[in-house]
């Protein structure tokens, strides 16, 4: 199972990438990418864009394959698409059957909830943490998806048609995790 953190917004509505937010004693996206390895994910890509030169230089990422992607204005559907990109020509995510997508806008995951995702794991399989019945993330994309996903992803709607369009099985994380996304400064309060 590979990783794929998608940090690469400039936080618009919270004045700052959302990468660079702290969280106790991490960067979000540090955070985002522990989270994943401990949910055994390998590699872990993180797609990077606003800010990538000052996110490279304040974040620890050591552990983590760095894409940029160079539109990352026109949305999170061009992060998700650079990221599997680099998955399906990874040498080290070769037989990876699927990877676990995660926002770095989502503190409250857990890497309980992600393992639990990260269970369904096989190339046809997709799967998305659900909170109190409400879809959510991490969201698992089989490996057979990705070139559907990919051709879908526009705009900041990611994967959402795609997941629209195709059965998802839905994987109850509401009692290890929490599934709020950090849009505002007072949804900081909310971690």
């Amino acid at each position: 199972m590979a990783g794929l953190v998608l940090a690469a917004g400039r936080g618009r509505r919270i004045g700052i990438p959302k990468a660079l937010l702290r969280t106790r004693d991490e960067l979000f996206v540090e955070r985002a990418v522990r989270v994943l390895r401990l949910a055994g994910c390998s590699p872990v890509v993180v797609v990077l864009g606003a800010a990538a030169t000052t996110v490279t230089e304040q974040a620890d990422l050591s552990t983590a394959e760095i894409v940029r992607n160079a539109d990352w204005v026109t949305g999170m559907g061009s992060s998700l698409r650079a990221g599997l990109r680099r998955l399906a020509t990874a040498e080290a995510a070769h037989e990876a059957t699927g990877a676990l997508v995660l926002p770095v806008d989502m503190p409250g995951v857990t890497a309980e909830a992600a393992r639990r995702v990260a269970d369904h794991a096989e190339p046809n399989a997709l799967a998305a943490a659900c909170y109190e019945g409400e879809r959510g993330h991490p969201v698992l994309l089989g490996r057979r998806h990705w070139n559907g996903v990919s051709e879908l992803a526009v705009g900041d709607r990611g994967a959402r048609d795609y997941l629209r369009a195709h059965e998802v099985a839905l994987v109850p994380c509401e009692d290890v995790a929490s599934g709020f996304d950090v849009d505002r400064p007072e949804d900081l309060t909310g971690e």
